[in-house]
């Protein structure tokens, strides 16, 4: 069997994410990655395209962190096929035991993200992946709760980074993503 080129395989899954106008609210496109995880072979690519840019960049993972919620969709994946754990940053109020929170902006107003404390020991690698990059408010809010413990930040991993909004530069650290708008 042929092999597939990253470029069709990232040409594929661009075509299944959904676009809709006005969402949330008037004058927004909203990109929905739903429409691509709807279709198998869009998901076999995205998992392929997803572990191939790890395998490659950071062999020494450790631990992959999801941010709430759509991150809970590759965080588990991810982590399975490469052999490592998984952590789940999660909105204020969702984990039980002794938790660390921070609170950020969003594109539409605030929030708070908690993390629970054991998820990461000291000196642990770090990948922190989501599904899309916006204006950079929850990602930064993922890397400072992974720090606050102690773990070591590699990288934040998206599938899909809106450009206008200009998220990256309120990173501290590299982000990667897949897809740009």
């Amino acid at each position: 069997m042929e092999e597939v080129s990253t470029s069709y395989k990232l040409d594929y899954v661009k075509s299944k994410i959904g676009e809709h106008a006005d969402f949330p609210k008037k004058g927004v496109i909203f990109y929905d990655i739903f429409g691509a995880l709807t279709d198998g072979k869009a998901c076999a690519y995205l998992r392929d395209l997803l572990l191939r840019y790890i395998r490659e960049k950071h062999p020494d993972v450790e631990l992959i962190v999801g941010l709430d919620s759509r991150g809970f969709l590759f965080n588990l994946l991810l982590a399975t096929e490469l052999g490592v754990g998984c952590a789940p940053i999660r909105k204020k109020g969702k984990l039980a035991g002794e938790v660390i929170s921070v609170e950020y902006q969003l594109e539409y107003g605030s929030d708070i993200f908690e993390m629970q404390r054991a998820a990461i020991k000291p000196g642990q690698k770090v990948l922190i992946v989501d599904d899309l990059l916006a204006t950079g408010g929850s990602l930064c809010a993922a890397s400072a709760l992974v720090r606050k413990v102690g773990g070591v930040v590699l990288e934040s991993l998206v599938v899909i980074e809106l450009l206008e909004l200009e998220g990256r530069k309120k990173l501290e650290g590299n982000v990667h993503s897949l897809i740009q708008y």
